[in-house]
């Protein structure tokens, strides 16, 4: 497992709070699983695509994105941020605020995303107007009540504070 923490920029707030979690090979063994173990785990709303190829991010919910198939190179927390690569049966926990782009992908590239209690979810983008509205937001999302690979007792809920 790995943590990222993000400064915000002019235009990406990231989150001043919490860092993003990669939990490499999480689902190695089956990939194609991660939509139904999050759904499990109680993260819902979920969906099956790819991820958007310009900076976006999620003001009032926290995401989760599960590779289900082939690799991507994903660049986290805007362009100051960090270059991440992935492949199937990785995981990656971004906090509600956190930028994310692909970068470059395989052709097979297919991931699974969901958010905690089937949150609706928004979708900003790098604007100054984006930016204005998510930084009051970002603080008000709710915490998980369990982490989307492991459940209740999962170390995403260490990491950010929820069971010390």
């Amino acid at each position: 497992m790995e943590t990222f923490s993000f400064e915000a920029d002019k235009l990406l707030p990231n989150n001043p709070e919490l860092p993003a979690v990669l939990y490499t090979g999480a689902f190695q063994e089956n990939p194609a699983n991660a939509e139904q173990i999050f759904n499990d785990n109680g993260w819902r709303n979920s969906w099956v695509n790819g991820v958007f190829s310009y900076h976006h991010y999620h003001s009032n919910a926290h995401e989760v994105l599960g590779v289900m198939s082939g690799s991507a190179s994903l660049q986290l927390g805007g362009d100051a941020g960090r270059r991440v690569e992935v492949s199937a049966g990785d995981v990656l926990v971004l906090p509600a605020g956190t930028a994310h782009k692909r970068l470059t992908s395989t052709q097979d590239f297919r991931i699974a995303g969901a958010y905690p209690g089937g949150a609706d979810y928004n979708t900003r983008r790098a604007t100054p107007d984006d930016f204005t509205a998510a930084l009051s937001e970002i603080g008000k999302v709710p915490l998980p009540d369990s982490d989307p690979v492991y459940g209740e007792t999962g170390p995403l809920l260490e990491v950010w504070g929820i069971n010390p």
